[in-house]
C-alpha cells in the first residue's frame, strides 16, 4: 500500500508540474518540450534542497512508454506516397546530413579527448533532427503546407529510418565491442528484410482489421485494438532482439495506411501527449546541472556545430538534388536541431553502459539550445537567402543556374514508361517477393527450435522432421515463387528484345531472343534456390530427400498454378487498394 501511495505521489508531482510549465511556456511562446525537461530538472535528484521523486525507476518505466508512443506517432506520420514524391531529394539530403554530422560529432568528441565510443555516440546523437520540434515549429508559424515543409517531412522520414538502423548498429557495436563491414552488412540486411516484410504483411492485414473494428462505431473498441496491435508487435520485435522503438515505429507506419488514420491519431493523441510529457520529464530527471556547467564549453561548440553543420550538409544536399537556393536554405535552417531521437540514442549508451555519464546531459543541453533557435532560424531563412543572392557574384550565380538547367535536362521527357522504368518496376516486384520468401524460410527455421519437441513425438526421424518443415515453408512460399518466375519471364522478354538487334543477328534474331527468354528465368530460379538453401540450412533436408521434395513441389506447382497466380494477384490488389484508400495527410 505504501508503494502504491508513493507511485501516485510521484505521478502527481510529475503531472502537476508538467501542467504548470506547459501553461507557462505556452504563454512565453516557447516549445513546451523545454518546459517538460525543466520540470524534470526541478524535481530531479540533483536539485536542492531534496528530490521530490522517490520511485525514479517507476517513472523511468513510464518514460519508456513515452518512447513507444513517440515512435508510434512518428510512424503514423510516415507516408510512402510522400516519400516517393520527394524521394530522391530527401534521400540525398538526409544521407549527406547524417554522414557529415556523424563525422563532425566524432571529430569533436575526439578533439575534447573523449573515448572512441563516446565520440561515436555523439556523432549519432547529432545526426538526427527532431521531428516533434520541427512539426510543432512549422505548425506554429503556419508553414506546414509550404513546398519546402513537405520536403523537410520527407527528409525526416528518411532520417527516422536511418536512425532506426543506427540504433541497431550501435547496439550491436556496444555489445560486441567491434563491428566489421561483414557483420554490419548482415545486420543491415536482416533489418531491411524485417522492415520490408513487416510493412508488406502488415499493410495487407492490419488496416483491414482496423477497418472492420472501426465500422462498429465504438471509439473505445478501436483504441483498445490499436493499442493491442501496437504493444503486441512491439513484444514480437523485442523477442527478435530489436529495439522497442523500431517496433513502435513500424506498427505506426503500418497503421498510417489505414483509411481511419485521422480517427486513430485523434484517439492516440491524449495518450501520446501524456506519456511523451513523462518521457521528457525523465530526460530532465537525468540532467545534472553541475555537469552542464562543467561542460559548458563543449556544449557551446556542439550547439554551434549542429546549427552550422546541418545547415550546410542538408542545405547543400537539397541543392545538389535539384532544389533552388531559397528552398535549400529554408530546409537547412529548419532541420538545424536535435531532439527526441537523440535522447533515445543517448539513453541506449547509458543503458548498455558504454558511454560516459556526461554525454546524456550534454545532449539534452544542446537540444534545448537548438530547439530555442529553431523558430528564429526558420523565420530568418528567407531574408538570409535573399541577402546571399544579392551578395553573390554573378559568375557564381551563373554556375548555379547552369547546374539547375543541367539537372533539368537529365529528367525524362517521355510521358510513357521507358525501358529502364519497366525494368526497375519488375526488379522491385521481384525483390519484394524474394523478401517474403526469405522471411518465410527464416521464420520456419527460427521456429523449428521451438517446434522440435512437438515434432519429435510424432516424427522421431530428424530427416523426416526437416522434410516436413522445409516442405511446409516451400508450400507457403509457393505463390511468391510463382510470382518471381513470372516476373523473371517478363524481364527476360524485355532483355531479349533490347539485347538482340535484328541488324546484327539477322535470321537468328528469333532463336536468340527465344533462348534468352528461356534461360534467364531458369538461371534466376537456380539463384533463388541457392538463396533459400543458404537461409534455411538448419532445416534443409538431405540431398535425396531434397530432390524428391523439389520434384513433388514442381508437380504440385503445375496443378496449383492458377491458384498461386490468383492468390498473389489478390494480395497485389489488396496492397494497391490500401494505398489508394489512404487519406492524404
Amino acid at each position: 500500500m505504501h508503494q502504491e501511495i508513493g507511485f501516485i505521489q510521484d505521478l502527481a508531482v510529475v503531472m502537476a508540474l508538467a501542467g504548470v510549465v506547459t501553461v507557462l511556456f505556452h504563454r512565453l511562446k516557447q516549445p513546451v518540450v523545454l518546459g517538460y525537461i525543466a520540470a524534470g530538472v526541478i524535481i530531479g535528484p540533483y536539485t536542492p534542497p531534496f528530490p521530490l521523486i522517490h520511485g525514479e525507476q517507476t517513472i523511468q518505466t513510464m518514460g519508456e512508454l513515452g518512447v513507444v508512443f513517440l515512435m508510434f506517432s512518428l510512424g503514423l506520420e510516415f507516408s510512402l506516397k510522400k516519400l516517393f514524391q520527394v524521394g530522391v531529394t530527401a534521400i540525398i539530403a538526409a544521407v549527406s546530413e547524417i554522414a557529415l554530422m556523424m563525422w563532425i560529432g566524432y571529430e569533436i568528441g575526439r578533439a575534447f579527448g573523449w573515448s572512441a565510443m563516446d565520440a561515436l555516440f555523439l556523432g549519432a546523437i547529432l545526426a538526427i533532427s527532431s521531428t516533434t520540434i520541427i512539426v510543432k515549429a512549422l505548425s506554429d508559424l503556419g508553414l506546414k503546407r509550404e513546398k519546402f515543409a513537405q520536403l523537410v517531412f520527407g527528409i525526416l522520414i528518411v532520417e527516422d529510418i536511418l536512425g532506426i538502423a543506427m540504433l541497431v548498429l550501435l547496439g550491436g557495436l556496444a555489445q560486441t565491442g567491434e563491428l566489421s563491414p561483414g557483420i554490419a552488412f548482415i545486420t543491415l540486411s536482416k533489418l531491411l528484410l524485417f522492415m520490408v516484410v513487416s510493412l508488406l504483411a502488415g499493410i495487407m492485414v492490419v488496416p483491414r482489421l482496423l477497418g472492420y473494428v472501426a465500422r462498429v462505431g465504438s471509439d473505445e473498441m478501436l483504441l483498445i485494438s490499436v493499442l493491442g496491435f501496437c504493444f503486441g508487435f512491439c513484444l514480437l520485435v523485442v523477442k527478435l532482439d530489436y529495439s522497442i522503438a523500431l517496433g513502435a515505429f513500424l506498427i505506426g507506419a503500418i497503421m498510417a495506411e489505414s483509411r481511419h488514420l485521422h480517427r486513430i491519431e485523434h484517439l492516440i493523441a491524449p495518450l501520446r501527449d501524456a506519456f511523451s510529457a513523462i518521457f521528457f520529464v525523465t530526460v530532465g530527471l537525468m540532467l545534472n546541472p553541475h555537469v552542464m556547467v562543467e561542460y559548458a564549453w563543449p556544449i557551446a561548440v556542439i550547439s554551434l556545430a549542429v546549427v552550422l553543420g546541418k545547415l550546410v550538409s542538408c542545405g547543400l544536399g537539397t541543392f545538389l538534388a535539384g532544389s533552388d537556393g531559397r528552398t535549400s536554405m529554408r530546409v537547412g535552417m529548419t532541420v538545424s536541431q536535435i531532439g527526441e531521437f537523440s535522447f533515445i540514442i543517448a539513453s541506449l549508451g547509458l543503458t548498455l553502459k558504454v558511454t560516459s555519464g556526461f554525454l546524456y546531459p550534454i545532449a539534452v543541453a544542446v537540444s534545448a539550445i537548438t530547439t530555442l533557435t529553431t523558430p528564429y532560424l526558420i523565420r530568418f531563412a528567407d531574408p538570409l537567402s535573399q541577402k546571399l543572392a544579392r551578395a553573390m557574384p554573378s559568375a557564381v550565380s551563373n554556375v548555379f543556374a547552369l547546374y539547375g538547367q543541367w539537372l533539368s535536362s537529365l529528367m525524362p521527357r517521355s510521358s510513357g514508361p521507358t525501358f529502364f522504368t519497366l525494368v526497375r518496376r519488375i526488379v522491385v516486384q521481384v525483390a519484394l517477393n524474394l523478401a517474403l520468401v526469405s522471411a518465410i524460410f527464416i521464420g520456419v527455421s527460427y521456429g523449428a527450435y521451438y517446434a522440435a519437441p512437438a515434432l519429435s513425438a510424432w516424427l522421431p526421424d530428424a530427416h523426416i522432421q526437416r522434410v516436413v518443415l522445409w516442405g511446409g515453408a516451400l508450400l507457403i512460399a509457393m505463390p511468391f515463387l510463382v510470382a518471381v518466375w513470372r516476373k523473371m519471364q517478363s524481364l527476360a522478354l524485355l532483355l531479349a528484345e533490347v539485347s538482340v538487334n535484328p541488324e546484327h543477328a539477322g535470321r537468328l534474331t528469333r532463336a536468340l531472343r527465344h533462348t534468352i527468354a528461356e534461360i534467364v528465368p531458369v538461371l534466376a530460379m537456380v539463384g533463388v534456390f541457392l538463396l533459400v538453401a543458404g537461409l534455411s540450412r538448419t532445416i534443409l533436408p538431405p540431398t535425396g530427400y531434397l530432390i524428391g521434395l523439389l520434384a513433388g513441389a514442381a508437380g504440385l506447382t503445375m496443378l496449383l498454378w492458377r491458384w498461386c497466380v490468383k492468390i498473389h494477384a489478390s494480395m497485389q490488389i489488396a496492397l494497391r487498394e490500401t494505398f489508394d484508400e489512404r487519406p492524404d495527410a
